[in-house]
């Protein structure tokens, strides 16, 4: 999920008793949340590293421990005092294993169990930003401050925040569910149907991703044999398997094999789960050929698109993932 929603589950789970267990366990925590996300840096190295690196082994189970410590070592650092490391570090493995969590309910997916296994993991309920689940934790965040405006009023004694921190992690719990329960009623509608164009039967594939701001709303993906069927749903709905949009998958040709054993697109085609193959034809007898992940959208709309430039000669010239290009391709 996105850093804000990472860092205000870290503070709400300060809130909650557990920054007392170590000094600057507030911030402890705070780092915690977000220091998964530190393999970001791999952006500077442009967006197809960033792709091989993010998710990896800082979201994993085994690195788990590992970056709790280099939290605990970051915190030790900015505060310039050492602290109790047991504690702290359970403190901080609590921190990491809450952004683990909240990016396996997204349809980016997590590899969890690297170095053992390279499988992607997914659960498809959230975005990368869900406004209802930021709207709560905003709320507990700035509760307390409200609440100490109102208690100057009154001459009342302010509260540091417990009840709200608690109900906004409860709610973040229950409203999973409850994205769980309509994510399964989209599903259910999508697998009761036969799709004709696709296979003349049930669908090979079939996979439902939610909309960032709708609860109730979410985009899906079915996959047949020679095409695919893109729709936008709602969960109380009526679906007609014969809407949406029809996409034909490409024929598979010796230059579509030969873009597709090049390094670049051997790791694009390990992480894509619905690949759409095009290939048009480019400036000076050139062929562009585009991988595009369906997960993301629509063809040319999605985040996701991979192009390799071939030259008449059947030569890779350049790769372009979104808008930074790799010249003299050496895959």
């Amino acid at each position: 999920m996105d850093n804000l929603t990472h860092s205000l589950t870290g503070l709400a789970l300060a809130r909650t008793g557990l920054q007392k267990y170590s000094p600057h366990g507030t911030l402890l925590l705070i780092v915690a949340a977000n220091l998964p996300d530190a393999d970001g840096v791999s952006w500077f190295w442009g967006p197809l590293k960033y792709l091989e690196i993010h998710r990896g082994y800082a979201h994993s189970l085994v690195g788990l421990p590992l970056v709790a410590l280099l939290a605990v070592l970051i915190t030790a650092a900015i505060r310039r005092t050492r602290l109790p490391w047991l504690a702290a570090w359970a403190i901080a493995c609590v921190g990491v294993a809450s952004h683990l969590l909240l990016d396996w309910t997204m349809s980016y997916g997590i590899r969890l169990l690297l170095p053992f296994s390279s499988a992607w993991y997914r659960l498809d309920l959230f975005g990368l930003v869900d406004w209802v689940v930021l709207a709560v934790l905003l709320l507990a965040w700035l509760g307390p401050w409200l609440g100490k405006l109102v208690s100057n009023e009154i001459g009342s004694r302010p509260g540091r925040g417990r009840g709200l921190a608690i109900f906004a992690l409860a709610f973040f719990a229950a409203y999973g569910g409850f994205r769980a329960l309509m994510h399964a009623r989209i599903m259910e509608q999508l697998q009761s149907r036969v799709y004709v164009d696709l296979l003349g039967g049930p669908a090979n594939r079939i996979a439902a991703f939610p909309e960032t701001a709708n609860p109730f709303a979410w985009n899906a993906v079915v996959e047949g044999d020679h095409a695919y069927r893109m729709y936008h749903l709602h969960s109380f709905g009526n679906f007609n398997p014969d809407d949406g949009m029809l996409l034909y998958k490409a024929n598979w040709t010796p230059l579509l094999e030969r873009v597709s054993q090049t390094k670049t697109f051997r790791y694009c085609s390990y992480f894509t789960l619905f690949q759409y193959w095009q290939a048009h034809p480019a400036a000076g007898g050139a062929t562009a050929v585009t991988l595009t992940d369906l997960r993301f959208g629509t063809p040319g709309d999605g985040f996701f698109r991979v192009t390799a430039l071939v030259n008449a000669a059947g030569q890779v010239e350049s790769i372009t993932f979104g808008g930074a290009r790799r010249n003299n391709n050496r895959d």
